[in-house]
Parts: C-alpha cells; structure tokens; sequence
C-alpha cells in the first residue's frame, strides 16, 4: 500500500491548488514534492482527510481529463 514516507508528517506537505479555482474553495489540492503518492485533500477542510494515489494512478487520471475523457456537463 503506498503511504507518505515516515519522515514526512502532513504538516510538512506543500499544497497546491489549481490555477483554474480562482479564489473559489471548491476545489481539491495536491501536495506535491512526494515522490511515490500523490496527497489529494478538500481546500475546504484542509484538515480532514488525506486520500493517497499511487503516482502511476495520478498521472493516467491526468491524462484522461486532459483529453475529455470526464466530461463536465
């Protein structure tokens, strides 16, 4: 199972939302500089629940959504 790294708590996660968001809180954050998963959490409850993907996962979701595959309407 992937997790973040012993030495590394969620205090120490760098957090980045999406440019698209705007000033909206309706959105999700990655943190980034873990190299193995990718932290995904609510930018509006940064202190609630942290899911963790496997890197590979991220990157394939990525790709999906950059050519249509989740439509928003």
């Amino acid at each position: 199972m992937s997790s973040i790294p012993a030495d590394v708590t969620a205090a120490d996660l760098v957090w980045r939302k999406s440019s698209f968001s705007g000033a909206q809180s309706n959105c999700v954050e990655i943190a980034v500089g873990v190299s193995s998963v990718v932290p995904v959490r609510d930018s509006k409850d940064p202190g609630g629940a942290i899911l963790l993907f496997p890197a590979e996962a991220w990157t394939s979701f990525l790709a999906g959504v950059k050519v249509g595959d989740f439509p928003t309407d």
